[in-house]
């Protein structure tokens, strides 16, 4: 039978514990001492962790003094120590020396190697116990799973192998299947509002069931709009490090949403033709996209709405003036805009579009991805588009966990531990 190992992947103690005494009840056989955890709370949290009765792994990612490494983890209570694949030989040796002296295992993990059979055929000459085949987690912001490299290692690998990298409860049966003897899964358990059920669900899955994740999936880079529809504009401002957010851009109407790309649009103040050009040569589901002036007098309305509508655009937004807005809601069109006027200007058709403009204080070219909601728009440039859509993913699935934390009589600042980190004077 597979093994289940549960990367804590946290930086406070208090949680990890929390979580892996759940994930024990939902059959979690190993516990992961995850490398965040340890360089925050150090060795006391895998002699913590011990105490729960499951074997510990001590993900140290050693890539220097290898015995030194294993030697500190196995004396805090670690059963197995995590060095890379990428380390020279001879810390993979001393490492392996050392675990040998104090009665502990050493598992290679295979995280940017760029020959992976070649290395676990190494590596496992040196004597390791475990070889784990692992996409990291930026990797997996682009959707990319570690199955590929998991055959390749099968393939030559006398031990035991382990797959990681971003595996719910829908993948679980394909790892078993593929053959991994070791299933490893953080964030769709740590960051599980149940994690008792998140963990039962795997070790099905595990067994052979056939599972419907309820964890969310790494969306591909066809798949941005779904993707983008099921977060914040907030989640993706988390995301981006507090970058994108448009300044002084509101909705006109409430509960609305859009995503799409963008075509920009750059006019005089007042001068409405080639915004309403800009309808013609969009594509459904793009975001038209406008630089106006200072909005003293609307480059968008009624009219213009119910042409956009038609055309089946995602959404307008506007660093101008708009009126009609008591029809605009009535039509159901996302319209975000800076200022709500009621006289027009006139079409003289200066100004361009398919340029790069500025809206909200953001730099908007076309094809970048915009995102609209309640609280404002964000503008994510198209290059960063997949990676972006999934962090915002895994930011809300954070903060899902975090609130059930909440609701069950803790408060924020004591779920994070906040006076801890704050910096010290």
């Amino acid at each position: 039978m597979a093994i289940l190992q549960v990367a804590l992947d946290l930086i406070n103690a208090h949680r990890a514990i929390e979580i892996a005494k759940e994930a024990i009840r939902g059959g979690a056989d190993w516990l992961e001492a995850g490398t965040p955890l340890i360089k925050s709370e150090g060795m006391d949290i895998i002699t913590e962790l011990k105490k729960l009765g499951r074997r510990v792994v001590a993900d140290m990612k050693t890539m220097d003094v290898g015995g030194i490494e294993v030697e500190m983890a196995s004396k805090a209570g670690a059963d197995i120590i995590c060095l890379m694949g990428v380390a020279s030989d001879e810390t993979i040796k001393e490492g392996v020396r050392a675990a040998r002296r104090y009665g502990t295992e050493v598992m290679v993990d295979m995280m940017n190697v760029e020959d992976v059979r070649k290395r676990a055929e190494e590596v496992e000459k040196m004597g390791v116990d475990y070889i784990c085949v692992h996409t990291s987690i930026d990797e997996q912001m682009k959707a990319r799973n570690p199955f590929s490299m998991l055959e390749e290692v099968l393939e030559v690998a006398g031990v035991p192998v382990a797959v990681a990298g971003g595996i719910n409860a829908g993948m679980a049966k394909e790892a078993v299947e593929r053959g991994a003897s070791i299933v490893i899964v953080g964030g769709a358990i740590i960051k599980a509002e149940n994690v008792v059920e998140a963990t039962s669900l795997i070790k099905k899955g595990m067994e052979g069931v056939e599972i419907k994740s309820k964890s969310f999936k790494k969306y591909g880079a066809h798949e941005l709009v779904k993707a983008f529809s099921l977060v914040s504009t907030c989640n993706i401002c988390d995301a981006m490090h507090n970058r994108g957010a448009m300044r002084d851009i509101s909705p006109v109407s409430e509960k609305t949403r859009m995503a799409g790309r963008a075509i920009t649009v750059k006019t005089m103040d007042g001068d409405w033709a080639k915004v309403v050009e800009a309808v013609d040569m969009a594509g459904k589901g793009d975001v038209i996209v406008v630089e106006a002036g200072e909005g003293k007098r609307a480059v968008w309305g009624e009219l213009a709405t119910w042409s956009a509508f038609k055309k089946g655009i995602a959404g307008i937004v506007i660093d101008g003036g708009v009126r009609d807005i008591h029809i605009i809601k009535k039509i159901g069109l996302p319209v975000f805009a800076k200022k709500v006027v009621s006289e027009a200007g006139e079409p003289k058709g200066y100004g361009e579009i398919g340029c790069e403009i500025m809206c909200g204080g953001q730099l908007v070219r076309k094809g970048d991805w915009i995102v609209g909601d309640d609280n404002g728009v964000v503008v994510v440039p198209k290059e960063e588009a997949h990676a972006i859509a999934n962090r915002a993913i895994n930011v809300m699935e954070r903060e899902n966990r975090i609130r059930e934390e909440i609701k069950r009589g803790s408060t924020l600042s004591k779920v994070l531990n906040l006076e801890r980190w704050e910096v010290k004077r």
